[in-house]
């Protein structure tokens, strides 16, 4: 583990909280199946009250610029569905009204909206969210499903960035990507 960068106090004090509630260190074996010295369950975040505030503290100051252009926000199951319901929630409290959905692994069989579970509308602006990412592939799987359905994912972010790698992916599809936290800032390489 490296010396922690200087962040803004808001986005200092989620990094404390992934470091105490989500990050393990030892021997694991990912998903990839490649080996690393730590883990990152940012669902011990994302499920925890004082988690989802530090959260939507983040969320309202990296996306403050733009906050107020956009319109759901939502991602792949299951891993998006904590911050985006918690994130709407929490800022319908500070006069930002987003509407919040998921995107089901598999289109449900009846009705009429495919893969798409929740308040998505057809033409909304969308930030496209993931608890964690390591490649992207989650964040772009739900970019195609929110495009198939007739909205526009205009920004991506998840609470950290592990890999290193989503920035381009992001920018190859034309969405403006911003994660709260990479794993340099919890001292951390990417991709390790």
């Amino acid at each position: 583990m490296s010396e922690l960068p200087e962040l803004s106090p808001i986005l200092d004090r989620l990094r404390e909280h992934v470091l105490q509630h989500s990050v393990k260190t030892g021997d694991f074996v990912l998903k990839s199946g490649a080996r690393s010295s730590w883990f990152l369950d940012t669902k011990q975040t994302a499920c925890r009250a004082d988690g989802i505030v530090a959260i939507a503290d983040a969320v309202e100051e990296v996306f403050g610029d733009v906050l107020d252009t956009i319109d759901a926000i939502g991602g792949l199951t299951l891993g998006a569905d904590p911050m985006a319901y918690g994130v709407a929630a929490v800022l319908a409290t500070r006069g930002h009204t987003l509407r919040s959905f998921s995107v089901r692994k598999e289109a449900k069989q009846g009705g009429v909206t495919g893969r798409i579970a929740g308040a998505l509308e057809r033409g909304d602006r969308v930030l496209v969210t993931e608890d964690t990412t390591t490649r992207g592939t989650s964040l772009i799987e739900a970019v195609d499903e929110i495009e198939a359905y007739g909205a526009v994912p205009v920004f991506m972010s998840v609470i950290v960035d592990r890999g290193g790698t989503c920035a381009a992916m992001a920018a190859d599809r034309g969405v403006d990507y911003r994660p709260l936290l990479g794993a340099p800032d919890l001292g951390f390489d990417f991709g390790t």
